[in-house]
């Protein structure tokens, strides 16, 4: 028992070390908040057309990202950036299998992303490191390692080169109780400056 609560702290420790060093490079840990979505390709397709109204122009990047919209986001490294989508969101999600299940209380949201990466260099990352939910009262919650019925998870270690994107789950484990409200995503396993926001 002491042997394990002694690698345990010591992984502690590496992880603070991590994260000071990271820190100290410059990361601002989410100081800017994007949620501000892409336009959708469609959208890019008619703005040649001179009829279409204002208020359909304007509909097709809404002010804050909801699930669906396409966020772009930039990495700590230059050149680095990703293209995040929240594709689906499956609240209360059935485990896979019979072995696992949310502890008594709690539920399971799993938050469909696709990652693709816009930038000169090699994304490599563990994406569930970088994302978490929130709810109305303030509450955040991180990922949990879970398998859900909705579909195959994000792997967690996922390199994309330029051009190349990757689609897969991220699970949170919430209270029964809880109303969430947005979830979001920085690249660098968290660290990076810019994290996208979605309303949910």
């Amino acid at each position: 028992m002491f042997h394990h609560t002694r690698i345990r702290l010591a992984a502690t420790a590496a992880v603070a070390v991590a994260a000071i060093g990271l820190t100290a490079c410059g990361s601002g840990s989410g100081d800017e908040i994007v949620d501000k979505p892409k336009a959708k390709a469609s959208a890019k397709a008619d703005s040649g057309d001179a009829q279409k109204p204002a208020a359909e122009k304007s509909s097709a990047a809404p002010e804050v990202a909801k699930v669906g919209d396409t966020l772009a986001l930039k990495g700590m490294e230059s050149g680095s950036g990703l293209d995040v989508t929240v594709v689906k969101v499956a609240d209360n999600a059935k485990p896979s299998d019979e072995f696992f299940a949310p502890e008594s209380g709690n539920r399971w949201i799993g938050v469909q992303f696709q990652l693709v990466n816009t930038g000169s260099k090699v994304y490599s990352d563990a994406p569930m490191n970088g994302a978490k939910m929130a709810d109305d009262q303030g509450q955040q919650f991180g990922t949990t390692i879970a398998d859900i019925a909705a579909g195959p998870s994000m792997s967690s270690d996922v390199r994309l080169k330029p051009g190349a994107k990757a689609l897969g789950w991220l699970v949170f484990e919430v209270p029964k109780a809880s109303k969430v409200a947005t979830v979001s995503f920085a690249m660098d396993s968290g660290f990076a400056q810019q994290a996208g926001e979605w309303k949910l």
